[in-house]
């Protein structure tokens, strides 16, 4: 396992604070005689667990990726929670299939490249922090459009930030090259994507799924 560029900073600032808080919390309660020592153990664990969250927020796992021309692997870490047809209106404007990932805050938030392309179209959309699984969130709620393309099919990634998410950040633009379970963007304490297919498409997974970016198989081509 390794920890994530993007929490270089959060770690940084959560052992900064811990180490203040504790210190603290260790001055003022764990005294001899003082009486307050339940509510002492209770903060330091409190604080060491918030502290521990950060960390493990920010970890990239160790896994042997699904690869082939054939399938369509899991941009994201998370639980299914939409499969729909429904109307793509920013890039394809028709008809498309959505398959919707929920990322709690205990999920891996690294997204990857589900097929191996090229990158047709990005765009940041600022907005606003609806909770990820509300309706509307897909088309209020900050978030960026990645299409990703091969000969054999077109995806619409969508990063949709959710209530607890601030920040979405994504790594490619327009006309590179990107191989498949590459590493296209992350999204910072709570979030969804959403992936577009073509109508037809025969998914792989349902609703309620827990899958795993770079290792679920959503579909076939």
């Amino acid at each position: 396992m390794t920890i994530h560029r993007e929490g270089y900073k959060y770690i940084t600032i959560a052992s900064v604070l811990f180490v203040i808080l504790a210190g603290l919390n260790h001055y003022f309660l764990n005294k001899p005689g003082c009486g307050f020592q339940i509510i002492y153990w209770f903060l330091q664990t409190g604080f060491f667990l918030l502290w521990f969250w950060v960390l493990w927020f920010f970890r990239i796992p160790n896994r042997t990726f699904t690869q082939g021309d054939n399938v369509i692997v899991a941009p994201a870490d998370g639980k299914v929670v939409v499969i729909e047809e429904t109307t793509e209106t920013e890039y394809f404007k028709d008809k498309r299939l959505q398959v919707s990932i929920f990322m709690s805050p205990l999920n891996v938030h690294v997204n990857r490249s589900p097929i191996k392309g090229l990158i047709k179209y990005v765009k940041y959309h600022p907005g606003k922090y609806l909770v990820a699984w509300h309706p509307k969130s897909s088309t209020e709620n900050e978030r960026t459009t990645v299409v990703v393309g091969n000969n054999q099919i077109t995806l619409l990634m969508r990063q949709i930030a959710g209530a607890l998410a601030r920040r979405i950040c994504y790594y490619v633009k327009d006309g590179q090259t990107i191989e498949q379970n590459a590493e296209f963007g992350f999204i910072r304490f709570g979030s969804r994507v959403d992936i577009y297919f073509p109508v037809g498409t025969k998914i792989e997974v349902n609703i309620g799924d827990k899958v795993k970016g770079g290792q679920t198989i959503l579909a076939k081509v």
